[in-house]
């Protein structure tokens, strides 16, 4: 008759709470020269992954405080700077309204009253030569 090894589990297991001391003691011996980080890991039945994650939340560098106001020094006023040339202020438009020609047969021109006269001239000309 062979013996066999029976375990009998009384309990749920649940997760175990590490106080800061115990991590820094396990992150200081991983990182000591010639270390093997998983030994370390291993002898402390966790895994490598949380081994690192400590050493990451331990040996995180804070950033330097910088204060929310910035002082600021208040000094004389620079002398205003030199007007360009003057351009003239571009005029204010009309409202436009729209001017009708009957140049009969049917046909109508409609163009805005503030249309250039020679550019409508010539447009006259080319539609009453056809």
């Amino acid at each position: 008759m062979t013996k066999q090894h029976i375990e009998v589990i009384t309990s749920v297991e649940r997760r175990r709470h590490w106080s800061r001391e115990e991590k820094e003691r396990l992150v200081a011996a991983a990182l000591e020269p010639g270390t093997v980080v998983s030994d370390v890991a291993r002898s402390a039945g966790i895994h490598v992954s949380q081994l690192f994650r400590w050493r990451k939340e331990l040996c995180q560098i804070s950033a330097p405080y910088v204060p929310p106001f910035i002082p600021i020094e208040v000094v004389a006023a620079l002398p205003a700077p030199e007007p360009l040339e003057a351009t003239p202020a571009p005029r204010p438009r009309k409202k436009t309204s729209i001017v009708t020609i009957e140049l009969g047969r049917g046909r109508c021109i409609r163009v805005d009253s503030d249309v250039d006269t020679d550019a409508l001239g010539r447009i006259l000309d080319v539609v009453e030569r056809r």
